[in-house]
């Protein structure tokens, strides 16, 4: 535990008490006061970069956040990595639109590396199809939202660009989150803590299961490596 001075943090389902965004605020007080004592936390999520970047900001984390489920690394209000292409991404929607019934946009705000759709249709279709059309392409469910990625492009990437930028060590950073899309990430760090809601994959990929869910279960998270028994 004395290495760990990183903290990355899913949004949705984590941080959130419900679908729509609204923050638990004992969670937040919380992640706030790790970063008074010396922590950095930095949220990684699947939504964008600009959402995460102003949770930080209004927040009172650390100011860099990772967005488009590891498609974009933001560290201030101008600079954005662009790590992925959203015009192959484009490629990926007009197949699903001539395949496939319902497909439409997701209304978000605006994204550089994918496309967002809403969860209206089977999913295993769609990656089906672009094994067949587009290898290059993969769709994932972050239960918030399908999203149309580059098959290279994952949290976990993600997450290991910014470690070598910042010359973070795997045991120096522990990830938190609640679904399959943050299986990635917790495959690049030594530790890794999910809740007791959150599917059977993603609990037996993290180091660490913890009571509670939708903010209460990351206060639990919180609360189990500040006593250091991460």
């Amino acid at each position: 535990m004395n290495k760990i001075r990183w903290l990355a943090i899913d949004i949705d389902g984590t941080i959130t008490v419900n679908g729509n965004g609204m923050v638990n605020l004992e969670a937040l007080s919380k992640l706030r006061f790790l970063v008074k004592l010396g922590y950095k936390v930095i949220y990684v999520t699947g939504r964008s970069s600009l959402e995460a970047f102003s949770l930080a900001v209004f927040g009172g984390t650390t100011q860099i956040a990772i967005g488009e489920n590891g498609g974009v690394i933001s560290t201030s209000p101008i600079k954005h990595e662009i790590l992925a292409s959203r015009e192959k991404c484009k490629k990926g929607l007009q197949i699903l639109e001539n395949h496939l019934e319902n497909v439409s946009e997701k209304p978000v705000f605006p994204r550089m590396s994918e496309i967002v759709l809403e969860r209206s249709f089977d999913i295993k279709d769609a990656n089906q199809l672009f094994r067949e059309k587009a290898p290059e392409l993969t769709i994932v469910d972050s239960q918030y939202a399908f999203h149309i990625n580059e098959s290279n492009i994952n949290k976990g990437t993600g997450l290991e660009h910014l470690m070598k930028s910042f010359n973070i060590k795997s045991d120096g950073i522990v990830t938190i989150g609640d679904s399959i899309t943050d299986v990635p990430m917790f495959k690049k760090t030594e530790y890794s803590i999910t809740f007791e809601n959150s599917e059977s994959d993603v609990q037996n990929n993290a180091t660490f299961v913890v009571k509670g869910s939708n903010g209460e279960g990351l206060v639990n998270a919180i609360n189990l490596i500040v006593c250091n028994k991460v």
